[in-house]
């Protein structure tokens, strides 16, 4: 092992190290990363869920600046209407299309495919990054827990719907963006929902996270297409929602935390990088590929993989 790579490893070890914006100064120093290059997206289309604010929001303006035509997808139609019109303002052009669409109904996903796909002609990159964290289970109307819905029904339900727009582009690229915090956690296969016990809204956001990770695997073995899937996660970024819902950790680790620009950094990165030798299906933080999982009792097989993506296949219809 050469000898920043040994560094690296010792950073991943460590935790703080590597998920605190530490680990991504000493990373971009030791491997002497080049940004993208400019208008490195012109003349391709991005989706992105989740975009006006924190982590969406920050790669929302890497991919404008780089030139893509982003089209935002969120719930709220005036939040969608401020942020494409401070868009068009900075960029002197109109390459922001609007779909409102709330990821944690089938419904509402499925309305928002049928209007991307009548009026894009092509898309290169779709990111699912919408996310949330709910204090008490909620059901929706379809019947899933919310938490489930929003990112793990829902944008299964987007990728099935834009994977054959993805295809037809020739180099299709799905990025998830998940969380560290799926490491302390493990996926219990019967209880998808939280259906049992008591619910605890952060471990159902870790739960909901490994489940999409596992998903990306299992999309990047089933795809015979040319359309590369892999999961991302941003290390500790200073967003409003790790804010609101972690209050302690984040006023304890706030010295130390990434901006959403830098945690936002892979994001991009993935979906601009052009080697054809990266590996596919995989986790990736600070544009390295990372471990699965930490723990051997949150570990899930091949077989696990298949048998989640047989129930989120059932419970989507």
């Amino acid at each position: 092992m050469r000898g920043r790579d040994l560094v690296d490893a010792l950073l991943e070890l460590s935790i703080v190290g590597s998920f605190s914006r530490v680990g991504l100064v000493v990373r971009r120093s030791l491997y002497g990363w080049d940004d993208p290059a400019p208008g490195a997206l012109i003349g391709r289309t991005v989706l992105i869920t989740g975009p006006t604010s924190g982590l969406g929001r920050a790669t929302t303006d890497l991919f404008a600046d780089l030139g893509a035509r982003v089209v935002l997808v969120g719930r709220s139609a005036e939040r969608l209407a401020l942020l494409r019109d401070e868009l068009v303002q900075r960029h002197g052009e109109d390459r922001f299309p609007t779909v409102v669409a709330d990821m944690s109904s089938l419904t509402s996903v499925r309305s928002a495919v049928s209007q991307v796909l009548a009026t894009e002609p092509r898309l290169d990159v779709l990111v699912d990054n919408a996310g949330a964290i709910h204090a008490e289970r909620t059901v929706t109307d379809d019947g899933l827990e919310a938490t489930f819905a929003t990112m793990v029904a829902g944008p299964f339900v987007l990728t099935d719907g834009l994977l054959p727009l993805l295809e037809a582009s020739g180099d299709g690229r799905v990025i998830n963006v998940v969380s560290g915090g799926m490491y302390g956690q493990a996926l219990p296969l019967d209880d998808l929902q939280f259906e049992r016990g008591t619910f605890d809204g952060t471990r159902a956001y870790a739960r909901a996270k490994r489940a999409s990770t596992a998903l990306m695997r299992e999309w990047s073995r089933r795809s015979r297409g040319n359309v590369r899937f892999d999961a991302m996660h941003p290390g500790w970024a200073d967003t409003p929602g790790l804010a609101e819902s972690l209050p302690g950790f984040y006023d304890l680790m706030r010295p130390v935390l990434r901006s959403p620009a830098e945690g936002a950094d892979t994001i991009t990165w993935l979906a601009t990088d052009a080697s054809d030798d990266r590996p596919r299906g995989r986790l990736y933080l600070d544009r390295r590929p990372r471990p699965y999982d930490r723990v051997p009792a949150t570990r899930l097989s091949a077989q696990d993989r298949r048998r989640l993506w047989e129930s989120v296949v059932s419970l989507t219809d």
